[in-house]
């Protein structure tokens, strides 16, 4: 349960904080985390006009990519780590991997709404390819970077639960408020792409170690004079993923740590699982929940100061305690619902769902005694953050966090946290 609130201040601010940093002797002062969030509907191959979508989405996927390598530190922005949160692309295969069949899992009957053939080549032809073509722009800057594997990215889906053939049956179903549960896996189909032997990671001394062909994986960036440990952990990481990890975090002993996953709060703040893919409820031999991550390894390891999340659509933060008493924050951002860039006039549907450009910007700034950092949401394609669009709430609120107030929903994409034990763990940046 949640511990205590985070404290939030809302900065009215109309200057950028990304562009054109003038001042050198800040550069090590304050440095941006850029967190790339569930970009698979710019990237799937049904939203482009020669599918008869009325854009092409991939131009926003490409306008974000092309936003991040250009105020990277390399190009002299302060954008200085990149982290994907998953659900990069889209589309899957109908099946189940060899991993799960050995767990004794069954395989149940799923509808696949295109024709599987269609599908395996928009993803082969259309989707990985873009997928690249945005990541490459990335890795020419030079910048370390992560992807962390979400439901989309893994090569099978399938259903575990089916709603039941007897009328009977299917009405305690419903009253149950039971739903389908998804079911992933496969890890072949990400690895192909971001495994440790792509181009991406390779002989880079940043990308230090990683497990499970690459779906998850440990790098080790400089910025604001500390040594920050990332890890991209799998969806509803496994106990064996766990192991690893410690393994990684005994070799580098007292370095700020930060963990990306796809799936670990809901936009209430709950770490919980979106019911209809509760991996660890049908597989807890292969996953764990976001409860158990956190009890089992999270706040047993002192040096783990911050979350990151996307997959369930919304925003939320929360803070807890770890077993030494340091704080732990914890930040959803998903903003994959939001449609206004396809059809600006109307009143947003699902399956104008894009995700506008939208991106989380995170400005660490250890200028101050104690250090903070300003928590930004900019779309790469309105070209404006959260806080400059006026009809803002008006377009998204209802649809993330109906029944949040106007100021409490501006202030959740735009808010700053106060690192109020960083020093005191980790020392003065050097």
């Amino acid at each position: 349960m949640r511990k205590s609130i985070i404290k939030i201040m809302l900065f009215f601010v109309t200057a950028t904080f990304i562009v054109g940093c003038d001042n050198n002797s800040d550069i090590d002062q304050k440095f941006t985390i850029a967190v790339i969030s569930d970009t698979q509907n710019y990237v799937d191959f049904t939203r482009q006009k020669a599918e008869g979508y009325p854009i092409d989405a991939a131009e926003l996927f490409i306008e974000q990519m092309s936003f991040l390598a250009a105020n990277s530190e390399k190009m002299g922005g302060d954008i200085a780590f990149a982290t994907s949160v998953g659900d990069v692309w889209q589309n899957y295969e109908i099946g189940m991997d060899e991993g799960h069949k050995g767990r004794g899992l069954k395989q149940l009957p799923r509808i696949m709404r295109l024709a599987a053939e269609k599908v395996n080549a928009g993803v082969r032809d259309f989707e990985l390819p873009l997928t690249r073509r945005g990541y490459d722009m990335l890795t020419a800057t030079g910048i370390p970077f992560s992807v962390a594997p979400g439901n989309h990215d893994y090569q099978y889906w399938w259903t575990v639960n089916p709603v039941p053939d007897d009328p009977e049956e299917t009405a305690k179903f419903i009253e149950d408020k039971a739903r389908p549960n998804t079911h992933v896996g496969g890890y072949d189909t990400f690895n192909s792409v971001f495994g440790p032997n792509s181009h991406y990671f390779q002989d880079k001394k940043w990308y230090i170690n990683s497990y499970n062909g690459g779906v998850n994986s440990a790098q080790i960036f400089e910025a604001g004079g500390y040594h920050f440990l990332h890890f991209a952990f799998e969806m509803q990481a496994g106990d064996d993923v766990l192991t690893w990890a410690q393994g990684v975090i005994d070799k580098n002993p007292g370095l700020p740590t930060i963990m990306s996953t796809h799936d670990y709060l809901n936009p209430k703040g709950e770490r919980m699982a979106a019911p209809s893919m509760d991996l660890d409820k049908y597989d807890p031999l292969g996953h764990n929940s976001a409860e158990e991550i956190w009890n089992d390894w999270i706040k047993k390891n002192d040096q783990i100061f911050m979350i990151l999340s996307g997959h369930q659509i919304g925003q939320a933060i929360r803070l807890d305690k770890n077993e030494d008493g340091h704080n732990v924050y914890q930040i959803l951002s998903d903003f994959q619902g939001r449609g206004k860039a396809v059809n600006p006039n109307e009143k947003p549907t699902r399956s104008d769902s894009t995700g506008d450009g939208w991106l989380r910007l995170m400005e660490f700034d250890f200028s101050e005694k104690v250090p903070q950092v300003n928590v930004r949401t900019y779309s790469t394609f309105y070209k404006k953050y959260s806080f400059e669009i006026p009809q803002y709430v008006e377009w998204y609120r209802d649809m993330e966090q109906n029944g949040m107030s106007d100021q409490d929903f501006l202030n959740a994409d735009h808010f700053s946290i106060e690192l109020s034990d960083f020093n005191s763990r980790f020392g003065e940046p050097k």
